[in-house]
């Protein structure tokens, strides 16, 4: 099987990092980069990534997504790096291009080893009054909306889980 091909059958979310393992920079620019190669309407590049590393930033952005949930846990899972994805909201397409931004963000960090998931709930922290004050602090300035958050970092045992058979009626076929 091509190897393009292999990576995205295998891909799968992980829902538990070593929050001890930081993957060097090499590694997530690779994820980032792929990122910005996603397709996006009329090609117009609508979508920001914000590559978070500093862990007293992500353990905030955790809190803050957390608060939205409910909850106390981390709902990033013990990932050490955030990776933003945050769209134009001038843009028809801009959930449609934040979208594949992400797609690409977690394709890319399976092909390099590393573990990955999409968080949602980045529309409702970036929305707050606390989240659009990161965003001014970060330089982004417009009517930006957050997508999700894709966590990555290298997996703890027993991650990923094996993936379910694909349900039989997921493929219509019109001859």
């Amino acid at each position: 099987m091509n190897e393009v091909l292999r990576c995205l059958e295998t891909r799968r979310s992980v829902r538990g990092y070593r929050p001890d393992a930081m993957p060097s920079e090499e590694l997530i620019s690779q994820v980032v980069e792929a990122g910005m190669y996603a397709p996006t309407g009329r090609g117009a590049q609508s979508p920001v990534i914000v590559a978070v590393t500093n862990k007293a930033v992500r353990d905030r952005l955790s809190e803050m997504n957390a608060e939205v949930l409910g909850a106390s846990a981390d709902p990033f899972y013990g990932a050490p790096v955030v990776l933003i994805v945050l769209a134009d909201k001038s843009r028809p397409t801009y959930l449609y291009d934040g979208s594949l931004v992400m797609g690409n963000l977690m394709n890319a960090a399976h092909a390099v080893g590393l573990g990955s998931c999409w968080i949602h709930r980045a529309k409702e922290v970036f929305a707050s009054a606390e989240g659009k004050a990161l965003l001014k602090e970060w330089g982004i300035d417009g009517d930006y909306e957050g997508i999700g958050h894709c966590v990555l970092g290298y997996p703890v045992e027993g991650q990923p889980q094996e993936a379910k058979p694909r349900k039989a009626d997921y493929v219509k076929w019109v001859r």
